[in-house]
């Protein structure tokens, strides 16, 4: 029996050969990182019989170069000293399992839920996204990819292109509207986004859609211009749907580390941001980005993505994340 047999035995409708595939690909889309860390780890502990100075010296340099942020490294060593004080052995299986415990622990305690599948959250009818995020970090594909998750679940999904500033943003989801066979909404490029995603919610409203996802520009002239775009986009999507929208993800590149943070500072004091999507993850070694976003903005973490394919995107499970990445 798999490490997600254990977990979502009895709590999904996902099929077994589903979980099998996504077992797999959360192994292979954390190697990188475990290779880095647990290797520089095993190194570290070799032939020491207690925690000294050298040693939390030496962890301090790998969580920082698995781009823990030091904030969240300083917790992490300063939790590890509470649990050695009273016995100073330790071995490679005891400072695992104490890691294990505590990464386990900031990530609970930072609003981070053991999401069991796509239809677990969802609450309202229809459900309203709002994709925010710059760029080049996958923004558009993670639309595509959540369209096509939500629909496999039985979901209508309805997307809507309000990021009119590019003209090849508004290409590129029709590409996966297409691709996913849901329908969209769009109009040319320069045309008001906040018109889009009015016309999106309305129409989503009146085909009685369980999901309307919306994209949004990724990339403005300022925080200032920022705030202004989207509290207009939620304002006429508001008159529509008064409690729209349930859900504003920001979609974030893992592999930039120390970059995701500043993304992840820049458009949580711009917007109130309620979930998180880290794609590329099995692209990096530097995993550790996922426990300092979640420790420093509170923000839980929903999606991460394992690869290109329209599939391998995942609904973030804690307890599937720490027993992969510690297994």
């Amino acid at each position: 029996m798999g490490i997600f047999d254990k977990i979502f035995k009895g709590k999904t409708n996902k099929s077994e050969e589903d979980l099998q595939v996504e077992e797999q690909e959360l192994q292979v889309g954390l190697e990188k990182t475990k290779q880095g860390f647990f290797s520089k780890i095993t190194k570290a502990v070799a032939g020491k019989t207690e925690i000294d100075i050298e040693f939390l010296d030496e962890l301090e340099e790998i969580l920082i170069s698995s781009d823990v942020s030091l904030p969240t490294t300083i917790k992490i060593i300063d939790r590890l000293e509470q649990r050695v004080s009273k016995d100073k052995y330790i071995n490679t299986k005891d400072l695992n399992n104490i890691l294990k415990n505590e990464i386990a622990n900031i990530l609970a305690e930072n609003n981070t839920k053991d999401i069991i599948d796509y239809t677990s959250f969802i609450d309202k009818k229809p459900y309203v996204i709002l994709v925010v995020g710059v760029n080049g970090v996958g923004k558009t594909t993670t639309i595509g990819k959540l369209a096509y998750q939500f629909k496999k679940a039985g979901k209508s999904v309805l997307l809507g292109a309000a990021d009119t500033f590019r003209a090849a943003a508004v290409d590129q989801l029709t590409i996966w509207s297409e691709r996913v066979g849901v329908p969209i909404i769009k109009q040319g490029m320069g045309s008001d986004p906040a018109a889009v995603a009015f016309d999106t919610v309305q129409a989503g409203l009146a085909r009685d859609t369980d999901v309307i996802i919306i994209d949004t520009a990724g990339r403005l002239h300022n925080k200032i211009g920022l705030m202004e775009e989207l509290s207009k986009i939620k304002k006429v999507m508001s008159k529509v749907i008064p409690d729209a929208p349930h859900e504003i993800l920001l979609v974030l590149d893992a592999s930039t580390g120390q970059n995701a943070l500043e993304q992840a500072k820049h458009f949580s004091s711009a917007t109130q941001v309620t979930a998180l999507a880290l794609t590329k993850l099995d692209g990096t070694a530097k995993g550790g980005v996922v426990i300092s976003i979640t420790d420093e903005f509170k923000i839980p973490i929903k999606y991460i993505g394992l690869g290109e394919k329209m599939e391998q995107l995942q609904t973030f499970n804690r307890q599937a994340f720490i027993e992969t990445l510690f297994n």
